[in-house]
């Protein structure tokens, strides 16, 4: 009898060893969104006043996954004056693509104090990504394509909002 009682804790401490197993992790692209990611367009953003130099632009802030991942995607137009800024925790070499975007747009890597460290032109639906140069890159901004160019806005320009400096503004630190 007292076996039976052995083999019963055995079998229990078995079931749970082998039921307990932790759960396998899946992307927050997988999981928020499906295999096949966003099938229409956000709603507008929060959008914030950024200045490039004496250029000012109204971007819309892009801070969660979902709203990363989903982008300026099936977005038909946006005006001269309009952007959106995507704002990561840390510093990483970024790349951007054009999955369902439907207007050509021109995106800048930026790094952690703001200044512009590349500008590329992204062509519509291009699935291409287009690799940033360095590991340094906090934000990114997408505007409509040739605005750097006809802005005059080039690599070395500060990115600024009416808070001061990109860091102070998002992460409350100089």
């Amino acid at each position: 009898m007292r076996f039976d009682g052995w083999a019963g804790c055995l079998l229990a401490v078995v079931l749970l060893f082998f039921g307990c197993k932790k759960p396998t992790e899946t992307s927050a692209t997988s999981s928020s969104f499906g295999e096949s990611g966003p099938t229409n367009a956000q709603t507008k953003l929060p959008a914030i006043k950024l200045w490039l130099g004496a250029q000012e632009l109204s971007a819309e802030v892009a801070r969660t996954p979902i709203q990363v991942h989903t982008g300026m995607m099936f977005r038909t137009n946006m005006d001269d004056t309009e952007g959106m800024l995507f704002v990561f925790s840390a510093p990483h070499r970024a790349a951007f693509w054009m999955r369902n975007t439907l207007m050509p747009l021109s995106c800048a890597y930026i790094d952690s104090e703001g200044a512009i460290l590349e500008t590329h032109d992204m062509k519509p639906k291009d699935e291409t990504p287009i690799e940033a140069r360095t590991d340094k890159i906090q934000y990114v901004l997408e505007v409509n394509q040739g605005w750097f160019a006809r802005h005059q806005v080039s690599t070395g320009a500060v990115v600024r909002t009416e808070r001061g400096s990109l860091t102070e503004t998002f992460f409350g630190r100089p």
